[in-house]
């Protein structure tokens, strides 16, 4: 397979359990991702007992998955010189995955989620360094070998760079994959996301159920179709009940699986990385889907994006 090339915020995650009466108080909606500054992130770490810290960010977890189940994987961002940075930079060279990482002089990012009992996680962003990576950082070299340019949504918020890397992707004939990423990336940037489907620059769309609905409207079957319109292939999550595929013309529901989930962090990141190693080997659409519901089963059996060792045991076991 070629490679598939990353674009994400390099994001270290710490996380920690709260209340469902903590995140009300927060006056946030449960299940989001905000955006905040450095003062309001040290605020909240400051009030943390023993979190657990793990590289990650949202396309970063799905590079690694990918490169963990043998595909080949690179991802750009920006780091600080800082500690955080340099236990990213391990973290990819930990796991098998390229790094495109720039230096800034601004702290390495981070992510705050709080996890209720219910494994649902809300989380909060400072995006720090890889606020920074810009479109010069695109060239046609770094494609060479890629055959998958794959964005997360939060790097919409950076218009100008997010629609380069589609645009030089497209040229160099080089297929694309968008992951909405938040209900409220698909409110703030959806007149971005229209311009690149207009100009047919999305080969995949890939949304879980409250991001699908922000875009079209309509739930589920409804929202793929709007989807399907809009690039190849579309993916729309449907949480514990699997996902829905649509390719040409052709609906593909898959099951997700049967695990008690005591954390969902991660969870799509890596159902993304199962289907993109199916796609990138020419799997249809049911084998592809499957193989994301066996990744993503793993995760939410685990605090974090990281699958132990033995998960990826049983995962290849089931390939």
């Amino acid at each position: 397979m070629k490679k598939v090339l990353g674009m994400g915020a390099a994001l270290v995650d710490i996380l920690a359990n709260v209340s469902d009466e903590w995140i009300a108080a927060q006056g946030v909606q449960k299940g989001g991702m905000n955006m905040v500054d450095w003062p309001q992130m040290e605020k909240f770490l400051g009030a943390l007992e023993n979190p657990i810290r793990v590289p990650g960010g949202s396309t970063c977890n799905t590079m690694v998955g990918l490169s963990r189940l043998h595909g080949k994987a690179a991802f750009i961002s920006k780091i600080g010189d800082d500690e955080l940075g340099k236990l990213f930079q391990e973290h990819l060279k930990n796991n098998g995955v390229e790094s495109k990482l720039g230096m800034s002089d601004v702290a390495t990012g981070c992510v705050f989620s709080a996890v209720t009992p219910d494994a649902q996680r809300s989380m909060w962003t400072y995006l720090g360094a890889s606020d920074f990576l810009g479109s010069d950082d695109f060239t046609p070299a770094l494609y060479d070998d890629v055959g998958l340019l794959y964005a997360e949504g939060y790097r919409a918020f950076n218009g100008e760079c997010f629609k380069k890397s589609f645009t030089l992707a497209r040229s160099l004939g080089v297929e694309t994959a968008l992951d909405f990423s938040s209900f409220g990336v698909v409110e703030a940037c959806r007149k971005l996301f229209d311009e690149l489907f207009e100009e047919k620059m999305i080969d995949i769309i890939i949304a879980n159920e409250d991001e699908a609905f922000a875009y079209a409207g309509v739930k589920e079957e409804a929202a793929l179709e709007v989807l399907a319109k809009k690039a190849k292939v579309a993916v729309v999550k449907i949480g514990k009940r699997g996902a829905l595929i649509a390719k040409d013309g052709v609906v593909t529901r898959v099951s997700a699986g049967a695990a008690k989930a005591i954390d969902t962090t991660g969870a799509g990141d890596l159902w993304a990385s199962g289907f993109l190693y199916g796609y990138m080997n020419g799997w249809d659409m049911e084998r592809s889907g499957n193989l994301g519901s066996i990744v993503s089963n793993e995760v939410v059996q685990v605090m974090g994006a990281q699958i132990p060792e033995e998960g990826w045991q049983r995962i290849y076991a089931q390939m």
